[in-house]
C-alpha cells in the first residue's frame, strides 16, 4: 500500500494494513548496515564480494542484510556466473525517501538520537541486554 494512502482520507482506507506495511518497510531501513548497503547500491549494481570489500563488512553480514532487503522488495538480484549481482528495485523512490529522511533529521536535530525509546542509548541498551541473555 502506498504511503500516500496512509495520509489520505481515513474513512476511505483501512489504516491498519497500510500502517503495518509502512512499519515493515521502515524496519528494512532500521539497521545502519542495511542503509549503508542501500546507499552503495544507489551507485550501481554490486556483487556481495564487492560490497564486502567496499564496506568492510563480513560476507555473512552483507548476505544477511541483502536477504532482508530483498525480502522487503528493496533490492533484486540476477545471476552473473557463480555470483549474484544486486541492484536497487526502485532507485528513484529510494533516493527520494532518503532525501526526505535527511530533511526531517535536519529539522529534528538530536531529538531522534536522544529518544529514550529508540535512540542511540536505547539501542545500545537493547544490544547489551541481548548479549547478556
Amino acid at each position: 500500500m502506498a504511503m500516500s494512502q496512509i495520509t489520505s482520507d481515513p474513512v476511505a482506507v483501512d489504516e491498519a494494513p497500510a500502517l503495518a506495511a509502512a512499519a515493515c518497510l521502515f524496519h528494512g531501513f532500521s539497521d545502519p548496515s542495511r542503509l549503508t548497503i542501500l546507499r552503495h547500491l544507489a551507485l550501481g549494481e554490486h556483487r556481495v564480494v564487492d560490497l564486502t570489500e567496499h564496506l568492510g563488512l563480513a560476507q555473512s553480514t552483507v548476505s544477511k542484510h541483502l536477504a532482508c532487503l530483498r525480502d522487503c522488495g528493496l533490492v533484486t538480484s540476477r545471476p552473473h556466473g557463480r555470483a549474484s549481482v544486486f541492484r536497487l528495485t526502485h532507485p528513484g523512490a529510494l533516493l527520494d525517501l532518503l532525501a526526505s529522511a535527511e530533511r526531517l533529521l535536519a529539522l529534528t536535530g538530536d531529538a531522534v538520537t536522544l529518544c529514550p525509546t529508540s535512540g542511540v542509548a536505547a539501542t545500545a541498551r537493547t544490544g547489551a541486554d541481548e548479549a547478556s541473555a
